[in-house]
């Protein structure tokens, strides 16, 4: 088993406050060894013994607040009663003792301990005559006046403590949640560029290879005629170029932290006629519907309308076998409404569960909005809902340069 110095040596802490105390211990010991005390050497070793257990208590104040400061309430009345040295020691001890037990939170016994000393002190010294107190009324007011400012001013450190934990805690809460935030915009802005990767890589890439898997197809079926192989060709060249331009558009961001941010969108729905027209390309019959004004729409929400035709188109293409395509695009009182509905095999592809359209609802819940995506058992139809605000600055019933685009008759 352990023994008990083994146990209590953790317990036990000499710090500076200790220090300090014991300089007055050692101060009245000089005097019990090199003077004369009143009461004999009996009396003052007592007095010492009790100043040193004081003081040695003093060591587990810390782990045991109000246990030492009964001890050094029963040591100060020891040394008073019995001693004949009159030092200083065993008051400083009950004073450290009573601070501790206010910064422990123990305010009640600290109350209780100082409470009850000083009706010891009055008790002891009014049960007596005038000739032969040793304490005055002046010294028992200020020794109480000692007592409470002991316990207020161990009060108010507590309470700055408590104050500075708490504050500590807070900022450490707050530079959590910038962690957080921080982990979550990263982890917002890499979606947004996937899926603005996909959308251009997958909507291009795939009418290449759709018009060249049919112009292959068709050149081995008629050797010698290179004419439909030239023009695909020149397909082949003139998306690939656009999707090389749109890829370095939306990818410039990430060339070097201090360029600045592109202030527009690489698409947008002034474009959709060029998006008609790739697609047609491919043999598609794609025609074009608007309906209301059109406003000058924010980028942001021209580009989300603009991606969600494209990536449309790419899926019809990809996996519908579908002859057309209708897209129509509808201004309502503050929002843009887009359909985009084919006549090929619908769900019956998978288009459904794949990435795209996952994606383009993810783009519309973005910008507060909506979308769905049905079979409608004679083809398959995207249905988008996005709201808008037009800027202050920007006159009713202006016209965007989207107007050119939409000039197309079914």
């Amino acid at each position: 088993m352990p023994s008990l110095a083994t146990t209590l040596a953790p317990s036990f802490r000499i710090d500076r406050t200790m220090g300090l105390v014991g300089a007055f211990l050692l101060v009245e010991l000089a005097v019990v060894v090199f003077g004369s005390t009143a009461g004999g050497a009996v009396a003052a070793v007592v007095g010492c013994v009790s100043a040193g257990v004081g003081w040695l208590g003093l060591g587990f104040r810390a782990r045991w607040p109000v246990a030492v400061a009964v001890l050094a309430l029963g040591v100060t009345l020891v040394y008073y009663q019995t001693s004949g040295i009159n030092g200083p020691t065993p008051a400083l001890v009950f004073m450290v003792a009573l601070y501790a037990v206010a910064r422990s939170g123990q305010l009640t016994a600290v109350v209780a301990l100082a409470v009850l000393i000083m009706l010891v002190i009055a008790y002891g010294e009014f049960s007596v005559s005038e000739q032969k107190r040793n304490v005055d009324n002046m010294s028992i007011a200020l020794l109480s006046g000692w007592f409470l400012s002991v316990v207020a001013f161990s009060h108010a450190m507590r309470a700055r403590q408590a104050y500075q934990a708490e504050a500590e805690q807070r900022a450490l809460a707050a530079e959590r949640e910038r962690d957080v935030r921080a982990r979550q915009s990263a982890t917002e802005e890499r979606l947004r560029i996937a899926r603005e990767l996909h959308d251009v890589l997958g909507h291009n890439i795939s009418l290449i290879n759709v018009q060249t898997t049919a112009a292959l197809h068709r050149s081995t079926r008629r050797p010698g005629q290179t004419t439909e192989l030239i023009a695909a060709l020149e397909f082949v060249r003139d998306t690939s170029k656009e999707a090389l331009r749109e890829l370095r558009g939306t990818l410039g961001v990430l060339r070097q932290v201090d360029e600045a941010a592109p202030t527009a969108p690489t698409a947008g729905l002034d474009r959709l006629s060029e998006l008609a027209d790739r697609a047609s390309a491919t043999g598609l019959d794609v025609r074009v519907r608007t309906h209301g004004d059109l406003p000058v729409l924010p980028p942001k929400i021209s580009l989300a309308a603009y991606r969600i035709v494209q990536e449309s188109l790419t899926n019809i293409t990809r996996h519908a076998q579908a002859t057309s395509v209708t897209i129509e695009v509808r201004y309502g009182a503050g929002e843009l409404r887009v359909r985009v509905e084919d006549d090929g095999q619908g769900a019956a592809g998978g288009a459904t569960h794949g990435s795209g359209i996952a994606g383009m609802t993810e783009r519309a819940r973005a910008l507060g909005g909506e979308l769905t995506a049905r079979d409608t058992g004679e083809g398959f139809r995207v249905d988008a809902v996005l709201p808008f605000t037009v800027a202050p600055g920007e006159a009713e019933g202006s016209t965007s340069p989207a107007e050119a685009a939409f000039k197309v008759t079914p």
